[in-house]
């Protein structure tokens, strides 16, 4: 199983790259293996400001749909348009094409809140 070790992550299988005030969300490559082939990716929440762990879009893989949980709080900027065409890009590429939101960070001390790779490895018990 792949964990960069320059992410950070969530409980909910979340990863976040920070960038400035910007952080860029997908899900983790041991997400997108448990779902399974991912045929959908929802996200109507662009231009809107949500609070850490709200509900920003759903993943549907061909077995389930999944919510996903925005790991910070702040105004999503941006949704990765080639899912809307390309959805099995999360599971190809889950930390590179297949990112899945922008956001901009409301309050960077959330950061501290998220996961480490080492924290994050125990969790799914890799």
């Amino acid at each position: 199983m792949n964990v960069p070790a320059e992410l950070k992550y969530t409980k909910d299988h979340e990863w976040i790259k920070i960038d400035g005030n910007v952080a860029i969300i997908g899900i983790t490559d041991f997400a997108q293996s448990e779902l399974g082939d991912i045929v959908y990716v929802e996200v109507e929440t662009v231009g809107e400001t949500l609070e850490q762990e709200e509900v920003f879009g759903t993943v549907e893989a061909v077995k389930t749909v999944s919510d996903l949980f925005l790991p910070l709080t702040g105004e999503i900027l941006e949704f990765n348009e080639e899912l809307e065409a390309d959805p099995e890009l999360v599971n190809t590429d889950p930390y590179g094409k297949g990112w899945m939101i922008k956001l901009q960070i409301s309050d960077v001390s959330q950061i501290e809140s998220l996961l480490t790779p080492d924290a994050y490895t125990e969790l799914v018990g890799a």
